[in-house]
């Protein structure tokens, strides 16, 4: 997994128009790469409304099926290893 800047809203990695976010180095004052876009309005009702029509599907699977699933998602997170503690 990269940082590409992009949300992902459902399966679709989007990038934000309505503003330009730059996480930076305090030590440096120097903004990191990439930019990310900022969502706005359209981006925030379209990720809610998939979330709503997700969560019946999550709530009713097996625990297991959950928990693979929410294994799934730490393991990219820590995939990003030094990235994302430089970032952090």
């Amino acid at each position: 997994m990269q940082i590409t800047g992009e949300m992902l809203i459902g399966a679709t990695a989007v990038r934000g128009k309505d503003a330009t976010l730059h996480a930076f180095d305090p030590a440096s004052g120097v903004d990191l790469q990439p930019a990310f876009g900022g969502g706005g309005a359209k981006e925030v009702a379209r990720a809610a409304d998939l979330a709503e029509q997700a969560f019946d599907t999550y709530r009713f699977a097996p625990l297991e099926t959950r928990a693979q699933f929410l294994e799934a998602i730490a393991n990219n997170i820590a995939e990003l290893g030094d990235t994302l503690i430089e970032r952090a």
